[in-house]
């Protein structure tokens, strides 16, 4: 039998899903019953899940290839989602884990009820559902560790947007480039988590002097990424430096939307911005927004 992850309704009538390291805000617009049995199945189909991604842990570590030997459904999405970068660069089935998870639990919401909106937002990776005039908000951070200046951005349903995630040097998990923050819009929440980290990790200065890297490996014995350099620390830039670092990361982002890998993306290195996508996403300049997404 699987362990019983942590299952709460918040005061603001979201459900907070927590099993070890995954943790999920959920949000649903709808008649109460409705919200009521999509709440249900997200409990269900959450438990074990993490489970089901442990027993396959050495699999989903290892680079992706054409070739899957991947059975659980969450797992087979991950490598999908990051197969189309596998013969350019190094990247695992892992890249993809946070929105592959988010995607399943709004699967099984959708199955179980009728919303005219829901989220599922996995540490700040979100699988997204809209109808009709529904919209969605998302506060994008200068950077992901602190409160800092933000700028909205608004989803509606027709933009086709269904995933949005945020990679970088101070996220979750380690980074090959120094973005601060990338963040992605996609068809699928795990399309959108593979390219937000393909994207951050070309935000880049190769042997600047200025940035301090260390083996992955050396920071977390079990790491996905081994031996190779992950960014722990960025000292003085200047504006040049900057520059160049994001029309790198521009460039790798105007190739993944030309080949229908995204939607859209925002990359922010030290205060500047460069917006990839079409003008029908709005953001909106703001100060000190509270929620990363609402």
């Amino acid at each position: 039998m699987s362990r019983q992850p942590q299952i709460a309704l918040l005061p603001d009538r979201r459900l907070h899903l927590q099993d070890g390291p995954i943790d999920l805000i959920i949000g649903a617009d709808g008649a109460e019953a409705e919200i009521r049995a999509a709440y249900q199945a997200a409990a269900k189909r959450f438990t074990g899940l993490l489970d089901e991604l442990c027993a396959e842990l050495p699999e989903l570590r290892k680079a992706a290839d054409l070739d899957c030997s991947l059975t659980g459904v969450v797992a087979r999405r991950m490598h999908a989602a990051v197969t189309p970068f596998a013969a350019e660069m190094f990247i695992t089935p892992m890249a993809a884990v946070a929105g592959a998870v988010a995607e399943e639990v709004l699967g099984a919401m959708l199955s179980a009820a009728k919303l005219t909106r829901a989220y599922v937002n996995n540490g700040g990776d979100i699988a997204l559902h809209l109808r009709d005039a529904a919209t969605f908000g998302v506060g994008l951070m200068d950077r992901p560790d602190n409160a800092g200046t933000m700028r909205r951005m608004t989803l509606r349903a027709n933009d086709g947007i269904r995933g949005v995630a945020t990679s970088g040097r101070h996220g979750r998990s380690f980074s090959l480039g120094i973005a601060d923050a990338v963040t992605v819009l996609a068809r699928t929440a795990a399309q959108a988590d593979a390219a937000a980290t393909v994207i951050a990790n070309a935000v880049d200065l190769p042997g600047h002097p200025a940035i301090v890297r260390r083996p992955a490996c050396e920071l977390q014995p079990d790491s996905d990424l081994g031996h190779r350099l992950v960014t722990r620390d960025v000292g003085d830039l200047s504006d040049a430096d900057v520059a160049t670092a994001l029309a790198s990361g521009e460039r790798s982002a105007q190739t993944l939307l030309a080949a229908g890998l995204i939607e859209g993306a925002v990359l922010q290195l030290e205060g500047a911005i460069r917006v990839v996508g079409p003008r029908s996403i709005e953001i909106i300049h703001a100060s000190r927004l509270q929620a990363a997404a609402a």
